[in-house]
């Protein structure tokens, strides 16, 4: 092969050619070599050529852009955007050449071209705020703020948000605007052994669209039920109702037992779930075809929300990551509007601060934050790679991490203000009354309050719209990352066929969700959301960070934001990334393993083997990093060392743009 003059590169002629250099392989014998000088370039906005900096003159020690030294000389993809590579010009002081190798030269090519981008800025902010606030912010903040002191637990909840959640927040912004990737491919330019974190990150999202979307199949039951001009949950007289059914809204003197249930309750755990046919987990029993027929109208609305990409999901958010905030604020001035209201609120916020002392209310506060802000499921990743290069993401962070943090509390008001009206009417604490956790909260504890109120109609409809459109974009954004993340990896076959690639996923959720359908589908979604996804995306995250911060490096991973906004985060992220961060996860992580949660659900007990197929599931996710870290160590050539190394160096370069070109960071 004819060698390349020192100060010139080699003109890539066809792909053909290009292809023969194989990844992992040696440079010298399987590839097009090009001899560069190593210096950092000027691009001229639509020129051909390049040239050194005039205040960059580095020796061969000085550290390039993807996190490695010059000495290391690593296999690298370089493309060139026309038919001839220009010149370079001759260096202005001493400068090493680096050999890169040009490999999947055809993908690169695909890479260089123009990525699909947000149409405007609060098209990204919108569907961001709307994948962070969803159900859990209505229902499990409130239910975890009282339980663990009140106004107290605002203290560990603002602590764990400032050292653990907004960092990894950041972080993951970061991630994705600057190497404009997916959860999976982009693994290839951070640390490759670590490649297995996206396929796992894919997993858990199946695993979730197969639960969640079903309890907002739910919430459109009970909407289309609400279109009556009398609730069909505030009478006893309906074929589901039992003798044990007690209305005290429409008998003031009727007394409320320990073995009175009301309508309600009956109608959520016998019309809507029928949990009554089921005997458990090892009998689920049949499917509902009203609930099917609910969940398949979610996924439709889904798929033609997604199926063209950002450009139009980002228009869909600005109505269900707007509509919540209205109905929250209509809710909430018509909760502390009704009798009882305040009592509520006392129980809300009143701070009991021994609880400060223990050590469950910090894991609990560690937990909460972490699953509202929602890092590691690979959406803020896909987001972030859509926007433009330059954009502000440290902005991005702190805004959308705030407005979060704060609808969680006011959400709280939303909910007692309701509970202290419940007690009022049935002459019980407050505590008797919210005794109802996660989705029997809205479904059967608000939806009596709301039923028993004027204009009981009208709030049902708004309430339950509500429900709907909070679970919809957090539905979107978490296909959004799996679609962006196989799409960026396998370009070549679903780049032009992204329709049918999500009509395929969808469909997969779908029957996925069909366990969830039957009589006992409430067992199974409570089953999912705490030992199958739980653990597994708080491990994966953890990994993440330590990826980053220790294998990629922060110095580096600085200097890609300076790179990007101008300015290097100071001490205090630094400190997160590296050691809070983690520190934060593996105390979530420790405190799981050692007291495993002991499910019960209205009056199911779950048994001791559920318990060990729940972690069975959300091993089979996990279990994609270790293994993939496995397959690369086999698959690559060379020592065991030699394997090591390759396999914690980016194999390939981050294209920074530069105007109309687009330049690797190499």
């Amino acid at each position: 092969m004819e060698k390349a003059a020192p100060n010139e590169t080699q003109p890539l002629t066809s792909l053909k050619e290009a292809s023969n250099c194989k990844e992992g392989g040696d440079c010298t014998e399987n590839g097009l070599l090009i001899k560069i000088t190593q210096a950092k370039c000027q691009l001229a906005e639509g020129a051909n050529q390049t040239r050194p900096s005039q205040e960059d003159k580095e020796v061969t020690t000085s550290p390039v852009s993807n996190g490695l030294s010059g000495a290391q000389s690593p296999s690298l993809c370089n493309v060139t955007g026309g038919s001839e590579s220009a010149p370079l010009a001759p260096p202005a002081a001493t400068t090493t050449t680096t050999t890169i190798c040009v490999v999947d030269a055809q993908q690169h090519l695909m890479e260089m071209g123009e990525r699909e981008t947000w149409s405007k800025k609060v098209d990204f902010l919108l569907s961001v705020i709307g994948y962070a606030v969803d159900l859990g912010n209505v229902w499990r903040f409130p239910y975890i703020c009282y339980q663990n002191g009140g106004g107290a637990f605002l203290i560990p909840y603002t602590i764990m948000a400032i050292f653990g959640g907004i960092p990894l927040f950041y972080m993951e912004l970061v991630l994705g605007q600057y190497h404009r990737n997916g959860c999976i491919s982009i693994w290839r330019k951070i640390c490759p052994i670590f490649k297995g974190i996206g396929y796992a990150i894919c997993i858990i999202a199946f695993y979730i669209a197969s639960y969640y979307n079903t309890i907002m199949a739910w919430a459109l039951y009970y909407l289309v039920s609400s279109f009556t001009s009398e609730l069909p949950w505030t009478s006893c007289k309906n074929p589901w109702n039992t003798n044990n059914c007690t209305n005290y809204f429409s008998n003031k003197s009727t007394a409320w037992t320990t073995n009175s249930t009301s309508p309600a309750e009956e109608f959520y755990t016998r019309h809507i779930l029928q949990v009554h046919r089921s005997k458990g987990l090892d009998d689920l029993g049949g499917i509902s075809w009203q609930l099917t027929l609910c969940l398949l109208l979610i996924f439709t609305i889904v798929y033609f929300s997604i199926w063209k990409g950002v450009k139009t999901s980002g228009k869909v958010v600005w109505v269900t990551a707007t509509f919540p905030y209205v109905i929250l604020f209509i809710l909430l001035i018509r909760g502390a509007t009704l009798p009882g209201a305040w009592r509520g609120v006392l129980y809300y916020l009143k701070p009991d601060w021994e609880k400060l002392l223990t050590t469950e209310v910090w894991i609990d506060a560690a937990a909460q934050i972490f699953f509202s802000l929602g890092p590691g499921f690979g959406v803020l990743l896909a987001f972030a790679s859509y926007n433009k290069f330059h954009n502000n993401c440290y902005q991005d962070a702190i805004v959308t991490s705030t407005v979060n943090c704060m609808t969680s509390f006011v959400s709280g008001f939303v909910i007692f203000t309701v509970l202290g009206y419940m007690a009022e009417m049935r002459n019980q604490e407050v505590s008797e009354v919210a005794r109802d956790t996660g989705p029997s909260l809205l479904f059967i504890t608000y939806a009596e309050a709301i039923a028993n109120m004027p204009a009981s109609t009208f709030f049902a409809i708004i309430f339950f719209l509500m429900l709907i459109t909070l679970g919809l974009d957090s539905t979107f954004a978490g296909l959004e990352g799996v679609i962006t993340a196989v799409l960026d990896e396998f370009p070549h076959i679903w780049s032009k066929r992204r329709e049918l690639f999500v009509l395929g996923f969808i469909v997969t959720c779908f029957m996925g969700a069909l366990s969830t359908l039957t009589f006992g589908g409430a067992y199974v979604v409570k089953l999912f959301e705490e030992y199958a996804t739980g653990p597994a995306v708080i491990a994966v995250v953890f990994l993440e960070s330590i990826a980053v911060a220790w294998f990629y490096g922060v110095t580096q991973f600085c200097s890609d934001v300076k790179e990007m906004l101008g300015f290097s985060p100071g001490w205090f992220w630094r400190i997160c990334w590296v050691a809070v961060s983690p520190i934060f996860l593996l105390f979530i992580i420790c405190s799981i393993m050692s007291s495993p949660p002991e499910l019960r659900l209205f009056n199911y007990t779950y048994p001791y083997w559920t318990m060990v197929l729940g972690y069975c599931i959300g091993t089979s996710s996990f279990i994609c990093i270790p293994a993939y870290m496995v397959y690369r160590l086999a698959t690559t050539p060379g020592t065991l060392k030699e394997r090591i190394l390759k396999s914690i160096t980016p194999e390939t370069a981050t294209e920074i743009p530069f105007g109309d070109i687009r330049m690797n960071a190499v």
